[in-house]
């Protein structure tokens, strides 16, 4: 399914490093809270904190990769995470805690920022990154599987994320040297399909938002209010990765067959249910149900939405720009989360998380639409006759040849539009 010549391997591990901490995000905002003399809305803000460091390295990186070059910035990144995520998790004290997680934070967000501008460029980005949320939705069911049985304290799920990243280092020298800059004037810089990148971007925002609000309490919601042990829970997120894994890989298989409206659209309507039950959860089978359903679905939709962005740019800026919107929401998720489900309860804070999902589905679906991939078929033959009436010799033209384009759509005239006289 896989062909070991067109997969990019160093992409995928990158991908899969950069990704790691927001998957890991409930164990180790519930082990800075257990382990630390910290409240559980610090533990949140500290998480938040994490991610937001992250989502500013991809602000800042959008557009300098390939200046950079992605094997410098790549090394960089990963060499932050391992020695951030390594020091957070030997310092004792939260000050230094919270400071070595910041720096791990951006050293991940580095990371994504190359391999999400790396992945654009290539044929197939939705296939790329498929794989690359496998290899995340593994590791991270491994850890939580492993993490509750080796011991106490807050070091351990960040130690797994130091660990990660040096282990990936090593594939970076397969990354490309910096690129000599292009001098093409302004034009060169600017963002193509602005409103739907932008309408995109916010959109993403909110979707992570409501997403890592449950996702940064729910290890709370299964201890508190479901009453499980933390090896139960801890069983519960690694079932429902695995189960995110299938549909990573059924996505993967589908490819682009069903557009990406309709499993954006869908996908993120059901995903809202998904938090509703999971929120509302008092016992296992409701817990279980709804946070296995939920990570099944969420990778599916994301794979969708990050290849939705890198059409928008085949130089990547708007997948690492939404990817980046996307991480501002995932950074407010766990303090949002903590303060809705103190104030109001957990059953409540789903119930609004879901209703925002409902409202942001209608302009995500609606970009999804005016972005619809374009078909090979056409896209071929039209090269084929464009390309034979290059090579005819040059003869009268009787009749102007008239080839319709809809620059927006990046849609190619069928080929019965072409018309020619000689």
């Amino acid at each position: 399914m896989f062909a070991p010549r067109t997969t990019p391997w160093p992409l995928v591990a990158l991908f899969t490093a950069g990704y790691l901490a927001p998957y890991l995000l409930p164990t180790v905002v519930g082990r800075l809270d257990s382990g630390l003399p910290l409240s559980p809305t610090q533990a949140g803000a500290v998480g938040s904190a994490l991610l937001l460091s992250s989502a500013s390295a991809g602000f800042l990186l959008a557009s300098r990769v390939d200046r950079i070059g992605a094997r410098r910035l790549a090394r960089t990144g990963l060499a932050l995470a391992a020695l951030g995520y390594g020091a957070a998790a030997l310092a004792p004290a939260v000050p230094a805690v919270v400071l070595c997680v910041l720096v791990g934070g951006f050293g991940s967000g580095t990371a994504t920022a190359v391999a999400a501008t790396r992945i654009a460029a290539e044929r197939d980005p939705h296939r790329a990154t498929t794989l690359g949320l496998l290899g995340v939705s593994a590791l991270a069911g491994a850890v939580y599987l492993t993490v509750p049985h080796l011991g106490p304290g807050h070091g351990l799920p960040l130690a797994a994320i130091a660990l990660t990243a040096l282990a990936v280092w090593p594939l970076t020298a397969r990354l490309p040297a910096a690129t000599t800059p292009s001098h093409r004037g302004w034009d060169s810089f600017r963002l193509p399909h602005r409103r739907q990148g932008l309408t995109l971007a916010a959109c993403m925002l909110c979707w992570s938002l409501a997403q890592n609000s449950l996702w940064g309490v729910s290890g709370r919601i299964g201890l508190t209010q479901a009453h499980l042990t933390e090896a139960t829970v801890g069983a519960v997120f690694a079932v429902a990765l695995g189960a995110g894994l299938l549909g990573v890989t059924g996505a993967g298989a589908l490819g682009p067959r069903l557009g990406r409206a309709l499993p954006i659209g869908a996908g993120t309507a059901l995903i809202a249910a998904c938090i509703a039950l999971s929120a509302s959860a008092t016992d296992l089978p409701t817990f279980a149900t709804g946070e296995i359903a939920w990570n099944t679905l969420y990778p599916i939709v994301l794979s969708y939405v990050i290849g939705l962005a890198a059409s928008l740019d085949a130089r990547g800026r708007w997948a690492v720009l939404v990817g980046s919107a996307s991480s501002l929401g995932t950074a407010a998720g766990p303090l949002a989360g903590s303060v809705l489900s103190a104030q109001a309860g957990f059953p409540v804070m789903g119930a609004v998380l879901a209703a925002g999902l409902l409202v942001i589905v209608v302009p995500m679906t609606a970009v999804a639409l005016a972005r619809r991939p374009r078909k090979t078929a056409d896209v071929v033959e039209t090269a084929v006759v464009l390309e034979a009436a290059v090579v005819l010799e040059p003869v009268e033209v009787v009749e102007v040849v008239e080839i319709p384009l809809d620059t927006a759509e990046a849609t190619p005239a069928a080929p019965d539009r072409l018309t020619a006289a000689t």
